[in-house]
């Protein structure tokens, strides 16, 4: 029963509890009375609260939207700055920041179905590393203004936090290692599966 009482393991436990909240499906049922999880992609992301809302409230989608992005980059970083304050070691932060985005994708809350991992991605990596994050962000905006494909610009992104890790920062401080950077990218690109078959194909959707 020890570990029960380990720091460690409860930050762990915790970072992938409540990475598994579904802000975009309470949002939207909440708020306009529909379940995502039965409409559109059936995501339960930003992408998709937006798509589905609109339908019924335009200016509705845009804030549930935006809300939902939000909460999904926060539920990580709450966690983290917990444990930073805690004084966990770095090593420690970054499985944290891995396990809340696991949280996300493989919620426990629905049968570990989730998200594509994006948002909470984005708002634990711009803890652990602010100015790569920066980058990565400015990449998002640029290629969603310009190709107005979701999935297409959130891949885009990562390559370019990918790469600007390695420029900024090639001996990762502590840690030395680049790992849980690719943790949290394998997880996002096997979520994103679906998505870059459909762009292969030609057939996946823009966001208005």
């Amino acid at each position: 029963m020890d570990f029960l009482t380990n720091p460690n393991i409860l930050f762990y436990i915790t970072a992938f509890l409540i990475g598994g909240i579904p802000f975009g499906l309470i949002l939207a049922k909440f708020f306009a009375g529909v379940d995502i999880k039965e409409s559109g992609s059936r995501n339960i992301g930003a992408t998709n609260v937006l798509r589905v809302v609109k339908e019924k409230n335009p200016k509705l989608a845009k804030k549930l939207a935006a809300m939902t992005v939000a909460l999904d980059a926060l539920k990580g970083v709450a966690v983290l700055i917990v444990a930073k304050i805690a004084g966990m070691p770095d090593a420690t932060l970054w499985a944290i920041a891995v396990l809340a985005v696991a949280g996300h994708c493989f919620s426990p809350y629905l049968k570990f179905e989730g998200g594509k991992g994006v948002a909470t991605g984005i708002g634990v990596l711009a803890f652990m590393m602010p100015v790569v994050a920066a980058i990565a962000i400015t990449a998002w905006f640029i290629l969603g203004k310009m190709l107005k494909i979701s999935s297409l610009a959130s891949l885009g992104s990562l390559v370019v936090f990918i790469i600007a890790s390695y420029i900024i920062y090639p001996d990762v401080p502590k840690i030395h290692s680049h790992a849980p950077i690719w943790l949290i990218s394998m997880i996002v690109v096997y979520k994103h599966i679906p998505n870059i078959i459909r762009l292969f194909s030609g057939k996946e959707s823009r966001v208005a």
